[in-house]
């Protein structure tokens, strides 16, 4: 019976450490996630680009 008792202080101890989480507002949230996804879009094709050009010298070099 002592264990749940450590379980049940545990969550409460969570829960109290959870109120005291500065959370992002929406706003914060989304505008990460669209800085996020640009970033990410921009880097695939930057590395596309350079994959195209990289495949393209070797094909010269090699036939």
């Amino acid at each position: 019976m002592n264990i749940f008792k450590k379980i049940i202080q545990f969550l409460r101890e969570v829960k109290q450490e959870l109120g005291k989480v500065s959370w992002s507002t929406r706003e914060e949230l989304i505008g990460s996630t669209f800085v996020i996804i640009v970033i990410t879009s921009l880097m695939a094709i930057f590395i596309g680009l350079i994959d195209l050009v990289l495949s393209k010298i070797l094909s010269i070099l090699f036939i």
